[in-house]
């Protein structure tokens, strides 16, 4: 075991640097010339165009060769012996020389030389995979050859010497950190080796024996015995490439002192939050549940990236391996062995694909004819010593490029968060209700205390008027004897008046005189008789207080009753919302399962009518005249136009119109897909312009800010701007300022293939082309380059070839003088930059355009100084397309300027 992680390639480094140095870069012109007329006449084995929708992505498997310099042994034994490769990087191509006198070219999808720094060869094989990963596609990055090639540095060098050295493996954790969210994304590794058909933990070297787990629904691989480390940072995670590397099998042979004997493989998890994309809950007729509009999943992304550094392939003579290392070797070619029988079973498409024949190759069965973007990086040496094995590794990746893989995103609905988010709602609730309750107890207490403390002080108030009472009654009666008494005295000492003395109809006791009156005493009982009303006064007010107070407590208790009611409904709720929330678990299980079964229909359809859209188109090659072509598609979508015309019919083009304005964001992304899909039908389009359609398509660009809308408004604008008319009032409405605002702010590449679409279709017509120019639609275009999308180059350079077209037929009849437009905005470069892209739809409409542009003169000397000469040449003599080929070399005949510029190069 070794902690040495350059094992592979410890002189690729120092050697490349020091002829770096020497290296003269000014190569000669009539030189590059030369080998570019004898490269193109010689090829034998090329990789055809992926004959594919533009509206799919290429999942074709991309593979770089890398060339290691010369070590000091093979600088000694094979001093008096050339390499036995030649490279011819600027045509991506290699020659392999057989012998002295014959040799064979390859094309690859990059050509590395001895020359290229590790950046350099992250950024054509790893990086585009790593994006991918982020945008939520599997990704795989493997590296093949020869041991001592230099697959080790190449993948897992850790540049702890020199940062320049860092591998694949630590600059794609650089770019994947530098692009996620730590508090919403989730990032996690795994290292393993496999040895001696063992899946071993690299970061737990006690678990040596891991199995493999195969999804039975959706045939993924999973290890979950694997330990799996969170990462946080680069630190963490350079130590544990380090832990890895020191538990990793190596041995000492002939052609490698630090030789792996074991497949390493870095599984790094990527799950993602997608910003702004939620997604409402439907029942089994399509329809929104009652709690759709308020539970609406987070949607997240899973995806994963696989880093295989595979173990070399040796002969055992060669290498002098013995005993267990024979052995170790022995397990190491056969495994590679069934990954060689899996990949030519792939790309001869043949029914039956042997993965189940190792380990390595159940591992990588997503890499190979699965969902996964896979780059291949295969490493070669220069001795002619090793011919047969660097022939072996060349054919290995000229198979591996004819592999397609369906790459899909990887996205579903978070359920656990919407499970965690209900139930912290849930919580809410109760405590908000268990607070309120408690609150409403605590008042009926304090109110029942207080109404009691005032009938008991209304009590005490009554007691001491009742006595204040009968003392007053008590008082009145001897005061009243008293007076008697007085009365009586003077009766006999005048003995002519008779005093009588009895109570009067108000209860109050007054004197009768039967005899004249005498005035006595007058004044006191008319106090007496003020007293006497003013306490019934006061008990009758006393008597009211109690009676109010006995109302007002009779009060309460009925409200205690009815609060008492109200909690008993409040507790009925609560275990109302607790069924419901039982139902909802229940329904969410449902919509998981009816999910994935969607997922699986889905995606066996897509394989069907890819197979069959294959079959049909080797047939139309064959065939002079095809009748039945894309019969399958037609049939496909012939379902969907049924249910659109007979809701067309039903509900009316105004009444679709209409919804565009619904204050629901729902109703309004339906109705402006239907009418997207309305205008995809030519027959639509006159219709749809004369109700307002398209003042109201505009409208949407104009007031919303949601993507979705601007995504589907975009492409119902793209089906309406096919039709002249409809071009020239999209154009008179301030459409393309629109379309140009939209490309500027969308980020996601479906809105910016859309709106690309609809600006190139605005670029075929003759008669906008200085407004279109004006209002900023050329920069526009030119602008979404930034998006890497091979659908939105497509529409990029399908718009540049519209506008080129219209400018030469312009200059031809003599109503446009000077340079083009294109060439003033500063497109030429990324033109040429296009020109021999990968992708067959951006390199035939990169090519009209240079045809175009070359048919002037005065766009001649621009283009001879930006390299499209060569272009043009290229084109002429390698193109597909045979009525572009023609245009190209009618067009170099008829131009002096390049005639002159070819003639001083002497081609």
């Amino acid at each position: 075991m070794s902690a040495n992680s350059s094992r592979n390639g410890s002189s690729l480094s120092k050697g490349a640097a020091m002829k770096i140095e020497n290296y003269n870069s000014k190569t000669s012109f009539k030189s590059k010339v030369r080998q570019s007329a004898a490269a193109s006449s010689s090829v034998r084995r090329s990789i055809p165009s992926s004959r594919r929708d533009d509206s799919t992505i290429s999942g074709r498997v991309r593979v770089a060769v890398r060339l290691r310099p010369r070590n000091p042994e093979e600088m000694v034994a094979d001093a008096d012996f050339v390499d036995c490769v030649e490279l011819q990087p600027e045509l991506k191509r290699l020659k392999h020389r057989k012998n002295n006198w014959d040799s064979d070219t390859y094309e690859f999808d990059e050509v590395l030389t001895e020359f290229a720094s590790q950046k350099r060869v992250y950024e054509v094989v790893a990086r585009p995979v790593v994006e991918n990963v982020l945008d939520g596609y599997n990704g795989s990055v493997m590296a093949y050859g020869q041991t001592g090639t230099g697959k080790t540095y190449t993948l897992g060098r850790l540049g702890e010497d020199d940062a320049a050295d860092r591998g694949i493996m630590l600059r794609a954790m650089e770019d994947i950190l530098a692009e996620v969210s730590p508090e919403n994304d989730l990032i996690s590794a795994s290292y393993l080796q496999l040895y001696m058909e063992t899946i071993q933990d690299l970061l737990n070297p006690s678990n040596d024996n891991i199995a493999i787990v195969e999804d039975p629904r959706s045939g993924d691989v999973s290890l979950p015995g694997a330990t799996l480390v969170e990462i946080r940072d680069h630190k963490s995670f350079m130590e544990l490439l380090q832990l890895g590397e020191a538990h990793r099998f190596a041995a000492n042979t002939k052609l490698n002192t630090e030789s792996s004997r074991s497949h390493a493989i870095l599984m790094v998890h990527v799950k993602r939050s997608v910003k702004g994309k939620n997604s409402a809950l439907l029942n089994e007729n399509g329809n929104m549940t009652p709690l759709g509009k308020i539970l609406k999943p987070p949607v997240i992304r899973k995806s994963k990236l696989v880093i295989v550094d595979l173990a070399g392939s040796e002969r055992i003579n060669k290498s002098g391996s013995e005993g267990h290392t024979m052995e170790e070797a022995k397990s190491i070619n056969l495994s590679l062995s069934a990954l060689g029988k899996c990949i030519n079973a792939l790309a001869e498409n043949s029914a039956h694909v042997p993965v189940r024949d190792s380990k390595l190759t159940r591992l990588l069965r997503d890499s190979f004819g699965g969902t996964a973007r896979t780059s291949l990086i295969i490493t070669i040496g220069p001795s002619p010593r090793h011919r047969g094995e660097t022939s072996s590794t060349i054919m290995f990746g000229q198979r591996a490029m004819k592999v397609e893989n369906m790459v899909k995103i990887k996205e579903e609905f978070d359920y656990k968060s919407l499970s965690r988010r209900l139930e912290t709602q849930l919580d809410k609730l109760i405590s908000e209700h268990e607070r309120h309750q408690k609150a409403f107890q605590d008042e009926v207490e304090r109110i029942a205390l207080e109404a009691q403390q005032r009938v008991a002080e209304v009590e005490q108030n009554f007691d001491a008027l009742e006595k204040e009472k009968h003392k007053s009654q008590k008082d009145y009666m001897e005061l009243v004897k008293r007076i008697e008494e007085q009365s009586t005295r003077k009766q006999e000492k005048h003995g002519h008046q008779e005093v009588k003395f009895g109570p009067s109809d108000d209860g109050i006791y007054q004197k009768s005189i039967s005899e004249p009156p005498v005035l006595f005493a007058s004044s006191e009982v008319g106090e007496l008789k003020k007293k006497l009303r003013n306490e019934i006064l006061l008990r009758k007010a006393a008597e009211a207080e109690v009676d109010n107070l006995k109302n007002q407590l009779n009060h309460w208790k009925s409200s205690e009753v009815a609060r008492n009611a109200e909690l008993l409904k409040l507790r009925k709720m609560l275990e109302d919302e607790e069924c419901e929330k039982a139902k909802l678990e229940d329904e969410i299980e449902i919509l998981q399962s009816q999910l994935l079964q969607i997922s699986l229909e889905a995606d066996q359809l897509r394989r069907n009518l890819c197979k069959d859209l294959s079959v049909e188109a080797s047939r139309s090659l064959d065939s002079p005249s095809p009748q039945v072509k894309h019969q399958h598609l037609r049939e496909f979508g012939d379902g969907e136009k049924v249910s659109m015309v007979k809701l067309f019919e039903q509900v009316g083009l105004h009444r679709i119109l209409s919804l565009l304005e619904s204050d629901d964001a729902d109703v309004r992304i339906h109705a402006v897909k239907v009418v997207a899909n309305l205008a995809a039908e030519e027959s639509n389009q006159g219709r749809i312009v004369e109700a307002g359609g398209l003042t109201s398509l505009l409208a949407l660009l104009r007031s919303f800010n949601d993507e979705t809308i601007h995504r589907v408004a975009a492409g119902a604008l793209a089906n309406l701007a096919m039709n002249e008319t409809n071009q020239e009032l999209i154009m008179s409405q301030g459409g393309i300022s629109l379309l140009s605002l939209t490309a500027a702010k969308a980020e996601d590449p479906q809105t910016l293939r859309m709106v690309a679409g609809a600006i190139a279709n605005l670029c075929g017509n003759d008669k906008l082309q200085t407004k279109l120019r004006a209002e900023g639609g050329i920069r526009a275009l030119l602008g979404m380059v930034r998006c890497r999308h091979p659908d939105v180059l497509a529409q990029v350079a399908r718009g540049i070839a519209n506008f080129a077209k219209c400018e030469s037929r312009a200059s031809t009849q003599g109503t446009k003088s000077g340079r083009s437009v294109l060439i003033e905005d500063g497109a030429l470069p990324w033109i040429i930059q296009n020109a021999n892209n990968e992708a067959s739809p951006i390199r035939r409409h990169i090519e009209l355009a240079l045809c175009h542009l070359a048919q002037h003169e005065v766009n001649a000397r621009d283009m001879i100084n930006g390299g499209a000469l060569w272009e043009l040449v290229r084109v002429s003599r390698d193109c597909s397309r045979e009525d572009i080929k023609a245009l190209a070399l009618r067009t170099l005949k008829s131009s002096s300027s390049f005639q002159a510029e070819l003639k001083r190069l002497r081609m």
